[in-house]
């Protein structure tokens, strides 16, 4: 092999590692969004869920529906 295919070779095998990497990079990125999405999703429904129990706790015991304001 003579020097000028080595350099070929060598410049080929550098342009697909840097490709491989921002492939990889990118996938990276793609999950990270995908975790915020379901982080935010179950912080959602956990808030809905506390809400709509309040609600039923509150409906069930008649607690919270008035104020009892006098001395």
């Amino acid at each position: 092999m003579d020097l000028v295919s080595s350099f070929v070779n060598f410049k080929q095998a550098t342009t697909m590692s840097q490709v491989q990497f921002a492939v990889a990079a990118k996938m990276l990125q793609s999950q990270k969004q995908q975790g915020n999405a379901m982080l935010q999703m179950l912080n959602a429904a956990s808030t809905t869920a506390s809400k709509a129990g309040d609600q039923l706790v509150a409906a069930a015991t008649g607690l919270g529906g008035a104020l009892d304001v006098q001395g």
